[in-house]
């Protein structure tokens, strides 16, 4: 999407539009569940938290003011939201111990279980799998600079406007990133 389609596209948003929402959320919901599962790594919550960022970007899109494109507004929702929702999830496993050992029956935290990324190759899955859990052990933001980078595709300079940090924190964060990755998969793989 261009930027006169943005600019047209984010007016027509911004006077309740539902031609121009519907656009938007099947020009981006890809785009959108992609990165969202990258992170979260769990299909159904993705679904939600997709749904949610569509839901944020409709209430609030009078606040957007056009100086990044539509698309890295898109993703700075997305990803913020994505990583709300893994604190969240994480907080409750937290507590989730506690409340087990005195007996209070809350709804069951399970780790993240199996999921399939829709980009991932069918004869990858396996090794695909073994990446995710591996980037699940990643600190938030390391893991949100590699889904945008390594699953989206977007460059460092895009992914520091999403992530509102400079480009040199985000190479930073992608190296650290890498590095972990590399420890983590190399008990994998040496011991297989």
């Amino acid at each position: 999407m261009n930027r006169f389609t943005d600019q047209y596209l984010t007016e027509a948003l911004k006077n309740k539009d539902e031609a121009a929402f519907r656009q938007l959320v099947e020009t981006w919901k890809d785009m959108v569940y992609n990165t969202v599962l990258g992170i979260i790594q769990h299909e159904a919550d993705a679904e939600d938290v997709a749904q949610e960022v569509f839901v944020q970007v409709y209430q609030s899109i009078g606040s957007f003011r056009g100086d990044a494109k539509l698309s890295t507004w898109l993703y700075r929702i997305a990803v913020t939201k994505a990583l709300d929702h893994v604190k969240k999830r994480n907080r409750k496993k937290r507590w989730g111990r506690v409340y087990s050992l005195f007996g209070e029956k809350d709804e069951p935290v399970n780790a993240a279980p199996d999921f399939h990324h829709p980009g991932v190759q069918l004869d990858n899955k396996e090794r695909a799998a073994v990446l995710f859990k591996a980037l699940d052990q990643l600190p938030d933001r390391q893991k949100a600079v590699f889904v945008l980078s390594k699953l989206e595709g977007l460059p460092a300079k895009e992914i520091s406007e999403v992530m509102h940090m400079s480009p040199a924190t985000v190479e930073g964060l992608m190296h650290r990133a890498r590095n972990n990755l590399r420890k983590l998969l190399g008990k994998y793989y040496s011991a297989e």
